[in-house]
């Protein structure tokens, strides 16, 4: 079997120690290339030259934004994407950056020396004859998103975390939640731009932000998961969250019942579906945009389709749903 592990060395957890570790760890099982990425959107070169050159397995030790271009290196632009065959590389990951969404989504432990040892395994078992497992992807357009996309407040985060980051400040749980105290306040002042279209349903106005999501949860405080569409998975369609209001008081028991294992994500100002086969937001002006907790600039509209079993990764078998919570 052959594999190139694509390490990420400035992801937020990965040391060399933990890079040597995972090397070593996989070098007796698999015919192993590493490289470093050295730039924004080298993983897509590599993951594209990979494909080209027959390798049976991508294995990515760093964050989401390191799978989300690995993703798109494999698969190319949505509108261009060939089915899933069995030339094309399945995906592996071993967690490195803050959050490690996918992974987590994927019951990958965040732990890079316990998620090691789950790939170790993960690789054993196929070589036994077990099957890849195969995940539905979101289809934005103008490229794939692995777990999340959004438009409005979403985006401004992203956007205001990534300023930071970029003058070396460290990204960590509590900065991303002071931002987004910050930049929904700011938003709580000024009028909703977007429209929000979903499938046989009239089309909704006064939206102020919009997240689309792949699986879930929608993202972690640390350990702890923060839900927005607890019913969907790498095997459903794709769910939304959107609000029309920005009462911070309505917010607030909002963001509280995000966080509660009740699950109980409901309030009149919701916008809620765990389960729908595209979704399209128009904004009156452009508005920051994000996939997989990068930004992606700012746009007036996008559309996103699900797409299912398109990608083959390495990971533990779905859970029955009274394990996934």
């Amino acid at each position: 079997m052959r594999a190139v592990l694509i390490v990420n060395p400035n992801a937020t957890s990965t040391t060399a120690a933990g890079r040597d570790l995972l090397a070593h760890a996989l070098e007796s099982r698999v015919e192993l290339t590493v490289v470093h990425t050295d730039h924004r959107g080298h993983a897509i070169e590599i993951a594209a030259a990979a494909r080209q050159d027959g390798i049976d397995v991508i294995i990515v030790h760093g964050g989401d934004g390191t799978v989300n271009e690995v993703v798109n290196g494999l698969m190319g632009r949505p509108s261009r994407h060939e089915p899933l065959s069995d030339a094309m590389p399945a995906v592996a990951v071993v967690p490195g950056g803050s959050a490690n969404v996918f992974a987590r989504a994927l019951g990958i432990s965040p732990d890079p020396i316990e998620a090691t040892n789950q790939l170790v395994d993960l690789l054993s078992a196929r070589r036994n004859g077990a099957l890849w497992r195969r995940i539905g992807l979101m289809d934005c357009g103008e490229r794939w998103a692995v777990f999340t996309a959004g438009m409005g407040v979403d985006g401004d985060v992203v956007a205001a975390v990534e300023a930071q980051r970029a003058k070396g400040r460290k990204v960590t749980a509590g900065r991303y939640i002071r931002v987004a105290v910050r930049e929904m306040l700011s938003s709580a002042r000024k009028e909703p731009l977007l429209t929000l279209e979903l499938p046989d349903r009239e089309p909704v106005d006064g939206v102020y932000f919009a997240f689309i999501s792949n699986s879930s949860p929608w993202t972690y405080a640390n350990t702890r998961p923060v839900w927005t569409n607890p019913d969907t998975t790498f095997e459903t369609g794709l769910g939304i969250f959107a609000v029309t209001s920005m009462n911070v008081w309505r917010n607030l028991m909002l963001v509280r019942r995000m966080v509660s294992a009740k699950h109980n994500i409901k309030a009149k100002h919701l916008i809620r579906d765990d389960n729908v086969a595209w979704v399209r937001i128009k904004s009156s002006e452009p508005v920051a945009s994000q996939i997989d907790g990068d930004f992606l600039g700012l746009r007036e509209e996008m559309t996103f389709r699900a797409v299912p079993e398109v990608l083959s990764v390495v990971a533990p078998p779905v859970p029955y749903p009274s394990d996934q919570r």
